[in-house]
This record gives structure tokens, C-alpha cells and sequence, in this order.
């Protein structure tokens, strides 16, 4: 069976050129330039600021990892799971750490992307009945577009503040 559609999707993730099909950048690409203070911010009340964003998106890259990996559950780095807590304070040292925690995680998807077998695209993980590996994988795309989407706006939207 042909490797082809993981290596497409594997581009589509970590674009040769770090600009997406789209235009836009990849969600660590969409960080250069950011500081704490900046990723800090929250557009409006009630809404999430970049970090919190780019947190959220690294626990999903994780999350789909594990099941591609077959490891089992383990523990993300940062919590809460799904939206981890940002610090109350910004400082440039820990939005670094968390900056290194997104591309980290960004790199093992990729990497688990390329390892895994074409012939279990279709297959659903023993742990999760819902969704087949390869619906997980592209989520993951759709979710890295959405949320890089709105890193994008939010930093034109604090910016100006």
C-alpha cells in the first residue's frame, strides 16, 4: 500500500516552506514575534489569548499522538488537559517553555504521522470507538487550522490595545 497519502498529510501538517496550502502559517510558525505579554492577552473577556490557544492546540497534537503510538494514557505537561492553565503573571522564560512544548509536541505528531501504517488508516483505536485513525489525523489538521486562524486574529486584535 502507498505511503502517499501520510506524506501528503505529514506536508500538510509541517509544509515544506512553513506556509500551509492556505497561506497561512503553521501554529508554531504563528508564534514568531510573540511575546509573553502579547500571548497573554485575551482579546475580550471570556475569550482565549494566544497562549491559552497554543496550549490547547499542543495537548490535541498529543492526545491523537498517543493513540497513533498505541502508548498508553499518559500525562500532559501542563494542566488542565484540554485547556491547560496559563500563568497569572507573563513571563517571557515560561511562555519560551510553553512556545518549545508546542513545537515539541508539533514534531512528534508529524514524526507519528510519517511512522504510522497506511493499512490502519481506516481502523479505530482499542481505546477509542468513535473515530478512525485517519479521522483523528486530519482533525488534528482542521483543528490546527482553526485555532492558528484565530492566533492570527487575536494578535491583530491585542496588538492594537
Amino acid at each position: 500500500m502507498s505511503r502517499e497519502p501520510l506524506t501528503l498529510i505529514a506536508r500538510t501538517i509541517q509544509p515544506p516552506r512553513g506556509t500551509a496550502w492556505h497561506g497561512g502559517p503553521t501554529p508554531v510558525g504563528a508564534l514568531r514575534g510573540v511575546s509573553a505579554a502579547v500571548a497573554h492577552r485575551r482579546p475580550a473577556p471570556g475569550r482565549h489569548s494566544i497562549w491559552e490557544l497554543a496550549l490547547h492546540i499542543a495537548y490535541w497534537k498529543y492526545a491523537v499522538r498517543r493513540h497513533l503510538e498505541a502508548v498508553p494514557a499518559g500525562s500532559f505537561p501542563r494542566s488542565p488537559a484540554n485547556w491547560p492553565a496559563v500563568p497569572a503573571r507573563p513571563t517571557e522564560a515560561a511562555w519560551q517553555a510553553d512556545r518549545e512544548l508546542l513545537a515539541e509536541e508539533h514534531r512528534r505528531f508529524v514524526e507519528a504521522v510519517e511512522r504510522f501504517p497506511v493499512a490502519r488508516l481506516n481502523r479505530r483505536p482499542p481505546t477509542k470507538r468513535r473515530w478512525t485513525y485517519a479521522e483523528m489525523i486530519i482533525g488534528v489538521l482542521v483543528h490546527d487550522a482553526y485555532h492558528t486562524g484565530q492566533m492570527q486574529l487575536v494578535k491583530r486584535l491585542v496588538g492594537r490595545k
